[in-house]
């Protein structure tokens, strides 16, 4: 709820499959070459050319379907999406209207520790336009063909989500997932996976209001702060006694405000009908099971796989396979020590806090699986306080070194296991400080804790505070 109106959003991602030719020719789809040289005859609707679609584009919508529990369309249909834009060169789009290769499907995710899912109205092939580009080409501008004809999966949300985090974490979702199928790069940046949002509100228990649809948001932090402001100046045309008119809206994050772009269309605008140069896309079962066959281990399996084999709570368990990298990581640091909880622990702690102020991808981390089991193992044993155990990793992270025990001993950071060394040192702080005693015994926790702290600071951060502890209730 914002201002007393609810939110509702639902989302279309356009994903690039990441086949080595577009979807209807053999040009390539390589991301980064001189504009206009890899735009083929039939990317370019030269008169006497025909579309053939690509094996491996419908091979990825298989698999993505079955990620999602989806049904996929044993019979699906391309049309034709009619729209005159200088970056279009036929003047239509290929794409799939009434009957989509992907039918349903759902997405599970969290916010916070909150599990949430959104249901999927379908995913559908379809080819990607040119680009147009305005900036060096004094005041005129320009048209890259390039993209024109790349595969793109675009996936349709139904209208589940309720705030902008929400919508936020669904689209992490989703792209963690198409990167891990292996079916996107999921290079945000160069436009490989790319949010539209529909966004609207209401007053509880009212119909849906008029949604505006918010294009192109690649940045996560860019879809929060888009839609956050589209709600705020939805609720504020409402509140002014402005009706509010469908539209299609772009993000300005420099001014971190909306701005329309153009009146949205309706599907009747488009005039589809179904593309005379492709046949009917067939896919029979057996092809369902093959590509069944050589999917990895999907998300949910696996974090359910930790849950029951590796004892971890469902939320550790999601994050562990945020992405498959992240869960091959996990599984080596677990293998290697032993310890799931306490691996979990530090990647979600330590290990992510600095990727994520670094930016870096899990793969980079310069902190080996097995130099954090490590770690983890010197803990376990009592060599190391926690607190000394992150001076480590940080030692460790900035590259000061790559052995763990070298580091140890060269910090000074053992603990105390001089039993009798340690038991001198908590008589001299019971003798030293008789008013916390005294409080203690008169059953002030508070009091136990300060005690527990003068031996630390007196063994220098040491002494293993539960035997610390122990012997300190022992004494009193």
């Amino acid at each position: 709820m914002v201002r007393g109106y609810e939110v509702v959003i639902g989302l279309e991602n356009h994903v690039q499959l990441s086949t080595a030719s577009k979807i209807f020719s053999g040009a390539s789809t390589a991301f980064g070459a001189e504009p206009n040289t890899q735009a083929c005859a039939v990317d370019l609707a030269l008169p006497g050319t025909l579309p053939v679609l690509n094996r491996a584009a419908v091979e990825r919508a298989i698999r993505f379907g079955l990620a999602v529990g989806a049904k996929v369309a044993p019979l699906s249909i391309f049309a034709r999406k009619n729209y005159f834009y200088p970056d279009l060169p036929k003047g239509y789009q290929i794409s799939q209207f009434e009957i989509p290769v992907v039918q349903g499907g759902q997405v599970e995710f969290f916010v916070g520790d909150e599990k949430k899912t959104v249901q999927l109205t379908r995913a559908h092939l379809e080819e990607d336009a040119g680009k147009s580009l305005h900036e060096d080409f004094h005041g005129q501008s320009g048209i890259d063909l390039n993209r024109a004809g790349t595969p793109l999966l675009e996936i349709v949300s139904e209208p589940d989500m309720r705030s902008a985090q929400e919508a936020a974490e669904y689209a992490k979702t989703l792209h963690a997932l198409v990167m891990w199928l292996g079916i996107c790069d999921g290079n945000m940046q160069e436009g490989s996976f790319r949010c539209d949002v529909n966004v609207s509100v209401r007053k509880p228990g009212e119909p849906y209001g008029t949604r505006r649809e918010i294009k192109n948001l690649n940045s996560f932090r860019y879809l929060v702060d888009a839609v956050n402001y589209e709600v705020n100046w939805q609720i504020d045309q409402i509140e002014d006694g402005f009706d509010i008119q469908q539209a299609t809206v772009l993000y300005n994050p420099d001014r971190g405000e909306t701005r329309a772009m153009r009146s949205k269309e309706d599907s009747a605008d488009y005039r589809y009908f179904p593309d005379p140069d492709l046949p009917p896309l067939v896919i029979a079962p057996e092809w369902v099971e093959r590509v069944k066959g050589e999917m990895p281990e999907l998300p949910r399996a696996m974090a359910a796989r930790f849950v029951e084999t590796d004892g971890l709570p469902a939320y550790d368990a999601t994050m562990m396979t945020q992405s498959l990298a992240f869960a091959r990581y996990y599984e080596a640091a677990r293998d290697a020590c032993g310890q799931a909880k306490l691996v979990a622990n530090w990647l979600m702690g330590e290990v992510s806090k600095r990727l994520n102020t670094e930016g870096r991808e899990i793969d980079a981390a310069p902190v080996v699986p097995a130099t954090l089991a490590r770690l983890i193992g010197r803990i376990q044993d009592g060599t190391i306080s926690n607190n000394a155990a992150k001076q480590v990793f940080d030692a460790l992270w900035t590259g000061e070194g790559s052995d763990v025990d070298a580091l140890i001993e060269a910090k000074g950071l053992k603990q105390m296991n001089d039993t009798g060394a340690l038991e001198a040192i908590v008589d001299e702080v019971i003798a030293k400080n008789p008013k916390s005693v005294e409080e203690y015994r008169a059953g002030k926790d508070k009091a136990f804790n300060a005690l527990v702290g003068q031996v630390m600071k007196a063994s220098k951060g040491k002494a293993n505070p539960a035997q610390a502890s122990e012997l300190l209730k022992k004494k009193l």
